[in-house]
């Protein structure tokens, strides 16, 4: 979008609250709070090209409005109408790229940097960007997806990043993780996270948020060698061609036949609809909830994720498939936290920000976790204490990755959490949603019931219930319900109810 193209290497720019240190030996920890204020409000460029200079204010900005200023005072620094326009921007160039980007454009002066979750802990995303360098002509980033939920600045990692991709749009890509979703913003604390920050805009800009959320890709594909997405493989859906009935311009359309143990192809991923606000879990568009949801296993094959309730698990056998049919040597995934680790045996915990789960005969799969002492708030008094990681990707062949780990920049500045942390699961690892999805069909069930009994009472029997629980398998939604509301609603309607 903009002429402008940074240097090939960029010193870090100071931050407000944080020393600065030599470049062999950054600073992970804050010793000051600096109370001077950057140049605010934020505005939208008249041409609408951002430069290297916007972004620099706007992490600045971010950065100080984070340690000296309330949330509801949020669009003191950006306006509304500057959100419209950065995310207006972001989306129209994520909506044209396809589901799998190959990045090819990259030569023997490239480095990539690929970067696991990260969920709104803006302080270390910072860090991390000037540690690993900005993104520039001859650095690229790939960003692996949960930019939001858990932590208090979702909304200000989402859109610097979305700053970015509009500034380098060719050298910052930004897939979709399975928190930039309605279900999942709903319950870890994004969609209150930006209510509070603007309060009678923030169902507005919450919306707008969401539509971004559909435009972002699934995968990439760097150099032609490395596979990267949020959770990773996914299933092959045969379709079973339509069948003629004998009756003339009569059609039956019979339900895809499923195989849960065969691998998808490239080009079954290339094809899958992305733009639904929550994959669903069960139909015909299955891809985007396995790259989204799915891990690896330790077992042969391919088996449903029982554990989580959509996506698969998928054993080495079938990374040793995935590489050696699609000639590549790597696969870069995310996904899992050291909440999630703990409670998988036979895996190595997330101590050091990366795991390595398969080695195989064509190559490795990895899975990659970028926030530090995650999650930000946790109701134990004992802590994870992990680190973060990202990966460094050098040419010739881009297939050899460098890891390096990062504490988190302590101490973050104190704000209430946007979700019950004590209440609510620790890890992704526990959502039940088949157990939710039993218990729709029990009150569906018993609805049918009930209108069965109101026959004579003047009620509609196709007047069926209204489910909407933001469950990622509740996707049949029907007219007139208020999809933001994540709430359960019957809607019966009398004969001569107009």
């Amino acid at each position: 979008m903009s002429s402008d193209s940074p240097p090939d290497t960029v010193n870090p720019i100071p931050t407000y609250g944080e020393t600065t240190a030599p470049p062999d030996e950054p600073s992970s920890t804050v010793t000051s709070s600096d109370n001077a204020s950057p140049s605010t409000p934020l505005s939208w460029p008249p041409d609408g090209k951002l430069t290297l200079d916007w972004i620099y204010n706007l992490m600045s900005v971010f950065d100080w409005a984070s340690r000296n200023l309330p949330p509801p005072d949020f669009p003191s620094v950006l306006p509304v109408s500057v959100f419209d326009s950065l995310v207006l921007t972001a989306s129209k160039i994520l909506h044209k790229e396809p589901n799998c980007v190959r990045i090819d454009d990259v030569d023997s002066d490239s480095v990539v940097v690929v970067v696991g979750d990260l969920h709104g802990q803006l302080h270390d995303v910072l860090f991390l960007l000037r540690d690993a360098g900005f993104p520039s002509k001859n650095r690229v980033f790939v960003f692996n997806g949960d930019y939001v939920d858990r932590g208090a600045w979702g909304l200000e990692t989402f859109l610097l990043l979305l700053a970015w991709k509009v500034f380098l749009p060719h050298r910052v890509y930004l897939l979709r993780g399975n928190h930039e979703s309605k279900y999942c913003t709903s319950v870890y604390g994004f969609e209150k996270e930006v209510l509070i920050k603007y309060a009678d805009k923030g169902k507005h800009v919450y919306r707008k948020c969401l539509g971004c959320f559909e435009g972002l890709p699934l995968a990439t594909i760097i150099a032609g060698n490395v596979y990267t997405a949020h959770g990773g493989l996914f299933r092959s859906i045969p379709a079973t061609p339509s069948k003629r009935s004998k009756k003339k311009n009569r059609r039956i359309s019979l339900t895809p036949e499923i195989n849960p143990f065969s691998l998808g192809s490239l080009e079954e991923l290339s094809k899958a609809r992305r733009s639904v606000l929550d994959p669903p879990w069960e139909g015909q568009n299955l891809i985007p909830g396995d790259v989204l949801w799915s891990d690896p296993s330790m077992s042969p094959g391919l088996a449903p994720n029982t554990e989580r309730g959509i996506g698969l698990l998928w054993g080495p056998d079938c990374t040793e498939e995935f590489l050696k049919k699609f000639n590549l040597q790597l696969i870069i995934r995310s996904h899992e936290g050291p909440d999630a680790r703990e409670k998988r045996p036979g895996f190595a915990g997330m101590d050091e920000g990366y795991t390595i789960d398969h080695t195989v005969e064509t190559g490795k799969l990895i899975t990659l976790f970028s926030a530090p002492d995650y999650p930000q708030f946790q109701a134990t008094v004992e802590r994870y204490n992990n680190k973060g990681a990202y990966v460094v990707l050098k040419p010739p062949e881009f297939n050899n990755p460098e890891f390096h780990s990062f504490e988190a920049i302590l101490p973050r500045p104190k704000v209430q959490a946007y979700y019950d942390y004590e209440e609510v699961i620790d890890s992704d690892e526990e959502l039940d949603l088949a157990s939710m999805h039993r218990c729709l069909h029990a009150v569906w069930n018993r609805t049918k019931q009930v209108f069965r009994m109101s026959n004579n009472l003047g009620f509609r029997k196709e007047a069926w219930p209204v489910v909407d629980l933001g469950d990622p398998r509740v996707t049949h939604h029907r007219p007139g319900h208020d999809q933001l509301s994540g709430h359960f609603r019957l809607g019966f309607q009398p004969e001569n109810h107009k």
